[in-house]
């Protein structure tokens, strides 16, 4: 709902309309959301990165694209420290999110393709994503979380009993 009313409330106000242009003030206040959204189950991050966007008076797309570039690093460190936790189990006996791994050369090719063939995919699809959300806004998706969210405390309330 959240999403739903500042999409519509703040979809013609911009001061910002690139995220080239954006202050340090607008992007402070961006990831102080981003932290506040880890406090609260259930947030999405990137909603709670673009909604704070939109608020600050950025145009729904410069709030998109910081979102997602806000994003990589994040990603990128988890992932990288998961594979890195996971390839030295042995020494520390801990294993990763994807488990204990021991790799040969072969192995680190396929990882290599998957990784490229990945990449190109996300790559595609938030270029569509983004043209999407440009000329349709966020309404879409906030009726899906609803929706979404009705299921699923329909489905807890009826396995609890």
């Amino acid at each position: 709902v959240v999403m739903w009313v500042i999409d519509a409330k703040f979809a013609d106000i911009h001061t910002t309309r690139r995220m080239d242009d954006m202050s340090v003030g607008q992007a402070v206040w961006i990831g102080c959301c981003q932290v506040l959204s880890a406090v609260f189950p259930g947030t999405s991050r990137s909603m709670a990165t673009i909604a704070a966007g939109q608020v600050t008076g950025m145009s729904r797309t410069a709030a998109l694209e910081f979102s997602f570039f806000l994003s990589m690093p994040t990603m990128a460190a988890a992932t990288l420290y998961d594979l890195w936790k996971s390839l030295r189990h042995g020494a520390t006996g801990a294993n990763g999110a994807i488990g204990s791994l021991s790799m040969d050369a072969h192995q680190w090719v396929v990882l290599g393709i998957g990784f490229f063939v990945s990449f190109v995919v996300a790559y595609g699809v938030v270029a569509w994503f983004m043209n999407w959300v440009r000329n349709r806004g966020f309404v879409p998706f906030a009726i899906y979380r609803i929706v979404a969210g009705a299921g699923v405390l329909a489905w807890a309330i009826r396995g609890t009993h």
